[in-house]
């Protein structure tokens, strides 16, 4: 036998003790005993003819095997439950799922698109998936997330990606930064300055990378974090100043905890995309709600700044970049 005769209960228990690493959590979670569990992945590890989990001292991890038949298991599963949706979709039947990955700086925007999409489509269940940039390519491409939102996504992916707003972003000091009132910078200016920065693997990162190599600068970087809320925080005590999305900071904007400075070639301009992976057809909740962002995006996130009492950074017109800006696809 082999896993073509695997059952979908099979599968699942089996994925979920690949991300749990956990027996016991899995039989918590599927109301089922331990040994229920134990006995289901014995019987998929019969059909794969291969271990599927090993003891590492005390851990329990995935074996090879295990980590190629998750990648697959994965698309199975999803693909059923696409293909129930669609079922129900030529029912008649209201409501559907939505998985949606997000990167970090997306967080900041989102909720309020969920929200004026929920008010029309009450019915839908939204799951968010957030990371940053290399992560959430990573989780469209296994199929973990029905479309992402995010900068350009990576090159050369099977992505069907749709622009729906500008997203600028700019350099942030805490109120009173000796800089503030200097008049445009040249980024060489900022020798002195220390700088904290997001990770390696987000888009802010490489923004930020291209735009110093650019310009023939190293920074001083005195601290990385892969959270947009940290970099304020530490901006704020003085730690050091940032380049962060423009969507991040407009309460902080708003209520004079952080400033822009004004430094020669930003705002750096990209834009906000969804993306779906063109392999995998989209079902009508997932088009339709595609199709919201592509249409509302841009008006939702401008009456966002309107809100914080900022103004948005308005796009070029007609595609076009004024005078010392920088345009980068990430």
């Amino acid at each position: 036998m082999t896993l073509r005769h695997a059952t979908v209960r099979q599968l699942q228990i089996f994925v979920e003790a690949a991300r749990t690493l956990s027996f016991t959590r899995v039989a918590e979670r599927l109301n089922l005993t331990p040994a229920a569990v134990s006995f289901q992945i014995r019987q998929i590890e019969g059909l794969s003819g291969f271990p599927l989990f090993e003891r590492v001292g005390r851990r329990v991890v995935l074996t090879d095997a295990g980590k190629a038949l998750l990648d697959y298991a994965v698309v199975v599963l999803k693909a059923l439950g696409d293909a129930d949706q669609r079922m129900m979709a030529l029912k008649g039947l209201g409501g559907g799922y939505v998985s949606i990955g997000l990167v970090s700086t997306a967080k900041y925007i989102v909720p309020h698109m969920l929200s004026r999409f929920q008010a029309d489509h009450p019915a839908v269940s939204i799951h968010l998936v957030d990371g940053n940039r290399r992560q959430i390519n990573e989780a469209l491409t296994k199929g973990e997330v029905d479309l992402a939102i995010m900068g350009q996504p990576l090159e050369n992916t099977d992505f069907d990606a749709q622009t729906f707003a500008p997203h600028p972003s700019v350099m942030i000091a805490p109120p009173g930064h000796r800089l503030l009132d200097a008049g445009p910078l040249p980024p060489t200016a900022l020798g002195g300055e220390r700088f904290i920065v997001r990770e390696a693997g987000s888009g802010t990162r490489a923004l930020v990378d291209r735009f110093f190599q650019k310009a023939g600068f190293t920074p001083n970087i005195v601290m990385t974090t892969s959270s947009n809320e940290t970099i304020k925080q530490a901006v704020t005590a003085g730690m050091g100043i940032a380049v962060v999305s423009r969507h991040t900071i407009g309460l902080e904007l708003g209520l004079g905890m952080l400033a822009t400075l004004p430094v020669e070639g930003l705002p750096l301009m990209r834009s906000w995309y969804v993306a779906h992976r063109r392999s995998m057809p989209l079902l009508p909740v997932h088009a339709q709600f595609r199709d919201f962002l592509v249409q509302e995006g841009r008006n939702i996130i401008e009456a966002i700044d309107r809100s914080y009492g900022s103004g948005a950074i308005d796009n070029p017109p007609n595609g076009t970049n004024p005078r010392g800006w920088f345009s980068f696809r990430e």
